[in-house]
C-alpha cells in the first residue's frame, strides 16, 4: 500500500483480508451444523468491533501508541465476551465455532495492527 493510504483505509484492508483468509480455513475445518453460520456472524463482527476499537484508539491514544493498542485491547476482550452470552444464550449458534473464529479474528488482525495504524 502507499504512503498517502489513510491508516483507516489500510486498518479496514487489513482486516477484512484477515477475516477472509482465516474464516475460509475455518469453514473447511469446521463443518458441523450451524458452523459456518456462526463463522460468517463472528466475521461481521470482528470487523465491526476491529473497526470501533481503531476509532476509539486514535481518539484516545493520540500519539501514545501503548495507548491505542491497550484501548483496542479492552474493547476486544469486552466484545467477545458479551459475543460469548449473545449467541451461547440468545442465537443458539454453535458455540465453539463461533467464539474461536472471533477470538482468531481479534488475535491475527492485533498482530498486524501496529503496522496499519501507524501515521
Amino acid at each position: 500500500m502507499s504512503e498517502a493510504t489513510s491508516p483507516l483505509v489500510r486498518h479496514v484492508l487489513g482486516t477484512v483480508g484477515v477475516v477472509l483468509v482465516v474464516g475460509t480455513a475455518l469453514a473447511f475445518a469446521m463443518r458441523g451444523p450451524g458452523d459456518a453460520w456462526a463463522i460468517g456472524l463472528s466475521g461481521l463482527v470482528a470487523i465491526v468491533v476491529q473497526l470501533a476499537a481503531f476509532a476509539v484508539g486514535r481518539t484516545v491514544g493520540q500519539g501514545n501508541i501503548t495507548a491505542r493498542m491497550g484501548v483496542g485491547a479492552l474493547f476486544r476482550f469486552f466484545s467477545l465476551v458479551v459475543y460469548a452470552l449473545v449467541v451461547g444464550l440468545v442465537l443458539k449458534l454453535p458455540i465453539f465455532a463461533a467464539l474461536l473464529s472471533l477470538f482468531l479474528f481479534f488475535f491475527l488482525s492485533t498482530l498486524i495492527e501496529p503496522f496499519l495504524i501507524r501515521s
